[in-house]
């Protein structure tokens, strides 16, 4: 897929969307800044009011301006951006048609269009992909309850906008029940995402947007176009007689997708269903995605440790470290051997993480004092766990170090309680001698 990486084409592609020196500056109330791009009926810009609001403004070319057909199409696309009510679509903000050269605003959406989006990105998650498909959805269901069929819905005519998907472009918007055709034998619309009874030339129908919908998310979800490259005419024959390929399509959205695209209106979901359809998937993989993260980093501000493996590796390093710093505490006397029972394999049982007495904190003296001298003498520190440190002063030291995580003994947090502690008491004290006082 081409992509715009190379600064000379960027800039090429900036000045593109300058105002060229045929193009006005001021329309109607609204002051012209660039282009927003060009289409077969004419060039959209982006405007503002006096007051600053920014808007698409659509213009028809010279050329087109006398044609009272292609002026009978702008006046339709006006109409049906006046019926439709819903976030999904971009407001009509003013319009006029009996101008020489006729125009309509509407405002303007920030964003690429989904086509872009995938050309440059690559295809879309099975998540965001179901997510899109389902605010389409409802874009649909109110754009249908205004008796309009958009029948040119595709990925470049899809903004994704900060606040979501919007439907743009109702160009070739027609009334329930039209005909797809201008002329004989020739439909209107983008080959690979028309229906098949546009292509016959039958009356078209919400399903005709369905099913533009499913060829619009196999794009997204491919980045490829699920009837392939061509022609027109070979485009329009395989949409009419040719399965969608889906190859490359997320298996959660694969048959939802085939549905829509489905030869027989009938047989298609309507947006309603479309759209909780798809609401469902959407949260379905996104909990997938947060069920797939490493325990680690669903839990990074607990303080228990996660589940599996990892609590047993911890157990065993603080085991290590506590039994290191309590070595030298005993002294010349007889080290540990394996027949008096004061040495014994890492024990991972919760009894020995209970409360203790104040054998900790002399451990912690001895750990600072004799340390060094364990390292010249050469004496091999005992292993994790000695029955020697069985004692409750052991056993609260050996809790410290695995809730600490990796800490054998925390003296600042045993000084703060000893803050604490004396805090208190002065109160209580001044507490009772006030009473007394009164």
């Amino acid at each position: 897929m081409p992509r715009h990486t190379d600064d000379r084409a960027a800039g090429m592609d900036m000045a593109m969307m300058r105002l060229r020196r045929e193009d006005p500056r001021v329309v109607g109330s609204f002051k012209l800044h660039r282009r927003l791009g060009a289409g077969g009926m004419g060039v959209v810009y982006l405007g503002s009011d006096r007051r600053g609001q920014r808007v698409a403004l659509k213009v028809i070319r010279p050329d087109l301006a006398e044609d009272q057909e292609f002026r009978s199409r702008f006046a339709r696309e006006v109409s049906a951006a006046r019926r439709i009510r819903g976030g999904c679509t971009a407001r009509l903000v003013a319009a006029d048609l009996d101008a020489e050269r006729p125009w309509f605003a509407t405002q303007y959406v920030p964003g690429p269009s989904l086509h872009d989006k995938v050309n440059e990105e690559g295809p879309l998650s099975a998540a965001e992909v179901a997510s899109v498909g389902a605010a389409l959805s409802e874009g649909l269901v109110a754009v249908h309850e205004a008796g309009v069929v958009h029948r040119d819905l595709k990925p470049s005519n899809i903004l994704l906008s900060p606040k979501g998907p919007r439907i743009i472009d109702f160009g070739i918007a027609w009334a329930t029940g039209a005909s797809t055709l201008t002329h004989v034998g020739t439909a209107v619309g983008s080959p690979g995402f028309l229906a098949p009874e546009q292509v016959r030339g039958a009356a078209v129908t919400p399903a005709t947007d369905v099913f533009s919908l499913g060829a619009t998310l196999a794009y997204a979800a491919t980045a490829d176009s699920p009837f392939g490259h061509g022609s027109s005419e070979v485009m329009l024959y395989r949409v009419v007689h040719e399965e969608a390929h889906l190859h490359g399509v997320p298996d959660a959205l694969a048959p939802l997708v085939r549905a829509c695209l489905a030869k027989d209106p009938e047989e298609r979901p309507s947006t309603l269903q479309l759209s909780m359809r798809l609401k469902e998937i959407a949260a379905r993989e996104v909990q997938g995605l947060i069920d797939s993260r490493p325990p680690t980093q669903r839990n990074r501000g607990g303080q228990e440790l996660p589940t599996g493996r990892l609590p047993e590796r911890y157990t065993e390093r603080n085991a290590e470290r506590a039994a290191s710093a309590s070595g030298p505490r005993q002294g010349p006397g007889p080290g540990p051997g394996p027949g008096g029972g004061s040495q014994s394999g890492p024990d991972r049982a919760p009894g020995n993480r209970t409360a203790g007495g104040p054998a900790s904190r002399s451990g912690r003296s001895s750990r600072g004092a004799g340390a060094p001298s364990s390292r010249t003498t050469g004496a091999r520190p005992p292993r994790p766990r000695d029955t020697s440190r069985t004692g409750g002063g052991a056993r609260k030291q050996g809790a410290r170090t695995t809730s600490s995580k990796l800490r054998p003994a925390n003296p600042r947090l045993l000084r703060q309680r000893l803050i604490v502690f004396v805090v208190v008491t002065l109160i209580v004290a001044l507490g009772i001698a006030a009473a007394q006082q009164l």
